[in-house]
């Protein structure tokens, strides 16, 4: 008899954990205060989905697996959050693009000439591009980063390589 058609309690599927946001080697994680309280906010409502997971009546198996996927994300979490080097705006070059920056940039030259683009470099885990937040390791912001108003710099796109001139540098608090 095939064993498809036999039920192996020992058998379970495989948990899998959502991976974090890409950090390259050797690149600190860099983050906002914002982004140190989102983390650790995070950390709160899984802890809390932990305790809701014990508190119910489920199958033992179905228990065991929600407790296993909770712990494989508290584990990435806690790694993030144990790395995290928090950089405040007021640590920064106030006419410098860095991390924490707000910019606003213009298309010089390129396939989105004249285009004018407004971000702050945040985070990898707080990114969230269509909120203006890009993350610091990002392309754009690697191009961009040393940059004064009025200083360009290249920027390779799917589309073909742009110019982009920073037109403003601003740091919240």
């Amino acid at each position: 008899m095939s064993r498809a058609f036999l039920k192996d309690d020992a058998v379970q599927d495989a948990v899998l954990i959502p991976p974090r946001a890409p950090l390259p080697a050797g690149t600190p994680n860099l983050v906002t205060m914002e982004g140190l309280a989102k983390l650790q906010a995070e950390r709160e409502a899984l802890e809390a989905e932990r305790s809701r997971v014990l508190s119910r009546k489920a199958p033992e198996q179905d228990r065991t697996r929600s407790l296993n996927e909770i712990t494989g994300r508290l584990r990435l979490l806690d790694d993030r959050i144990g790395s995290a080097k928090v950089v405040r705006p007021s640590d920064q070059p106030a006419g410098e693009v860095r991390f924490s920056a707000r910019v606003r940039v213009r298309t010089v030259r390129g396939p989105r000439q004249g285009l004018v683009r407004g971000f702050r470099l945040v985070g990898v885990d707080e990114a969230d591009p269509s909120a203006g937040l890009v993350a610091f390791t990002a392309p754009i912001a690697r191009a961009i980063t040393g940059l004064q108003v009025g200083e360009s710099a290249s920027f390779g796109t799917p589309a073909g390589e742009e110019v982009l001139v920073v037109e403003d540098i601003a740091y919240d608090g």
